[in-house]
């Protein structure tokens, strides 16, 4: 089963939920027999099992009646990516760990989620669950008619590990406006697809409006008023605040700010006659479809221009990240952006990674902020270590937030058939982070030897350079990764040095 976008994750598991369980049936549906005057149960031997309620479309193979998957049967500690996605009945088995499942289940969920289902042998102890996908938020509808767009969001509400950051997922239709409005959280974000014209006034009073396309940037500090508004062929992005909590039910608006005030006083205030105020919202436009936004950017720049002039270039609001050349290494490619090349973007830090099918995003940890991240193509697994000893092992696909507490290592490993692209983002004015690898390629050799117990072999491959990424096999049985199985993935210890500020 192969999936792609946020939108096929949300179809399938609104479809999985949507299934009767047939598991369930089995033990909720026997019959009780006729009774006796005497108040004893006549036998029903004869009588044939029926399920209660209707057959549905999970969980109703034979738990007896199974295949294992390629690398099922092998130890539980090698870890092998199970591919689960063609098998018409999972079981929780690895190595001679776990066992068959012969309860209620959703067979579904189980195909997506092979190493919560069946988990590495390596996995233990108690880890908070560290992923949420979009797909299962309320989506918000835009009203007005026109099908305006949309917007859904991933807060503490859905992963409460997720303190520090929250995040919103939107589509505006053409022409669609996202109400002006400002919040007490500052906003960075992502095009997804589609254009879209931005625009903003600070609290000098200088003037800022863009236009954006896939793959830029944008960030409003907290308390700037903006708007938003897609181009005829719509826009869809992504929005991270630093808080939590955030809600986007909870933002300012100027439909409100009107609505929740006297008129006199908004005449008053804008120096007006009270009538020009009897047609005004009611309520809250929040997502409503608009006029096309007209001219050039240059143009329409001109039209807001105040006597406090546009904002200056160094405090711009937007980044043009599309237009960025990827840094490139065996297994794909990242693109880093962080306060030193966006300077407005405070304390938001942010890679943009691709990850080729059997690579891996390496085993790293970051040192002073937690690890947001979203999976906008394809699916990885990660296993996220928490010491001293607990660790778990998620599944991720397409339109899934991920969660990493500050310092607990982790990896992103591309387990499909399609270059993975995913976000991580950073509450911290540098991207930075501590490579495995690399560490211990600069640690002095006999101190890895005597603290691990590996060969010499193995202290001659480290890397003393950071490689972010590590090619690998599409083949998830592959165990042997040695360079010399991948004559192209050798590392030029001079290119590999990264400054992050021009990648």
């Amino acid at each position: 089963m192969k999936l792609s976008g946020a939108l096929a994750v949300s179809g399938l598991v609104t479809s999985a939920w949507a299934a009767p369980y047939r598991k369930g049936a089995e033990f909720l549906g026997k019959r009780q027999g006729p009774i006796a005057s005497d108040g004893t149960e006549i036998d029903n031997s004869a009588i044939p099992f029926q399920p209660v309620g209707p057959i549905g479309s999970s969980g109703n193979q034979d738990a007896g009646q199974y295949t294992l998957a390629p690398g099922q049967e092998e130890d539980a500690d090698l870890g092998l990516y199970l591919d689960l996605s063609e098998n018409p009945n999972p079981q929780a088995i690895r190595g001679q760990n776990g066992g068959i499942v012969s309860g209620p289940r959703n067979e579904e969920y189980q195909r997506l989620n092979p190493d919560l289902l069946a988990r590495p042998g390596t996995d233990m102890g108690s880890v908070a669950n560290a992923k949420w996908p979009m797909g299962l938020s309320s989506a918000r509808s835009g009203t007005g008619g026109g099908n305006p767009g949309w917007a859904r969001q991933q807060n503490t509400n859905e992963l409460p590990i997720a303190t520090e950051m929250a995040g919103v997922n939107m589509h505006l239709g053409p022409n669609a406006y996202r109400e002006l409005h400002w919040h007490s959280a500052n906003e960075w974000a992502y095009i997804f697809s589609g254009s879209t014209r931005i625009s903003a006034v600070n609290q000098n009073g200088e003037t800022f409006l863009d236009d954006l396309q896939a793959g830029d940037l944008w960030f409003f500090p907290a308390g700037v008023p903006h708007s938003i508004q897609a181009s005829p062929e719509g826009v869809e992005f992504l929005l991270i605040f630093n808080q939590g909590d955030f809600s986007e039910d909870a933002t300012d608006l100027v439909s409100e700010l009107f609505a929740r005030n006297p008129k006199e006083v908004l005449a008053k205030n804008f120096q007006v006659d009270v009538s020009v105020f009897k047609d005004i919202p009611t309520e809250q436009r929040y997502i409503f479809t608009g006029s096309p936004y007209k001219g050039t950017t240059e143009e329409a720049r001109k039209e807001v221009d105040g006597p406090a002039g546009p904002l200056p270039a160094n405090e711009s609001y937007s980044y043009h990240l599309s237009a960025q050349a990827p840094y490139t290494v065996p297994g794909g490619s990242v693109k880093i952006v962080d306060p030193t090349t966006f300077p407005i973007a405070n304390n938001f830090s942010a890679a943009l990674f691709t990850v080729e099918p059997g690579a891996m995003r390496e085993i790293h940890w970051h040192l002073t902020s937690d690890e947001w991240n979203f999976l906008i193509q394809g699916q990885g697994r990660v296993t996220v270590f928490q010491g001293p000893q607990a660790s778990r092992t998620f599944d991720f696909t397409a339109g899934d937030v991920g969660y990493i507490p500050v310092a607990d290592s982790h990896y992103i490993e591309n387990t499909g058939n399609e270059t993975l692209v995913y976000l991580e983002v950073l509450q911290a004015p540098r991207y930075i982070d501590i490579s495995a690898a690399q560490w211990l390629g600069l640690t002095p050799g006999q101190v890895v030897k005597d603290t691990l117990n590996v060969p010499q072999s193995f202290i001659d491959t480290l890397p003393k350079t950071k490689r972010y990424i590590v090619p690998g096999n599409p083949n998830h049985l592959t165990t042997n990764f040695t360079v010399a199985n991948y004559p192209n993935a050798k590392f030029n210890a001079t290119s590999a040095q990264v400054n992050t500020t021009s990648i």
